[in-house]
């Protein structure tokens, strides 16, 4: 199987990716070669994400700018429901 570099994968698959190595790192079962193997593809994976994140911030800061001037609200996870 080959393994994608952290940026050529989807948002979607480096967290999946994520989500097992934090799975197996939490499990202990591995060498400690392959532990930090495993966490240096995490860190690998977490920046590209990071990246894309902001990316997609600044895409949408974009779009509002074009679109009377608003501005982005930070999330704070409460949102009232309709």
């Amino acid at each position: 199987m080959t393994v994608k570099k952290p940026e050529n994968q989807s948002f979607e698959e480096s967290m999946q990716e994520l989500e097992g190595i934090v799975d197996s790192l939490e499990q202990g079962d591995l060498s400690l070669e392959q532990s930090m193997a495993l966490f240096e593809r995490g860190l690998g994976l977490s920046q590209a994400s990071q990246t894309k994140l902001n990316n997609a911030e600044q895409k949408i800061q974009i779009l509002l700018d074009k679109n009377n001037d608003q501005t982005l609200e930070p999330f704070d996870g409460e949102a009232e429901e309709l």
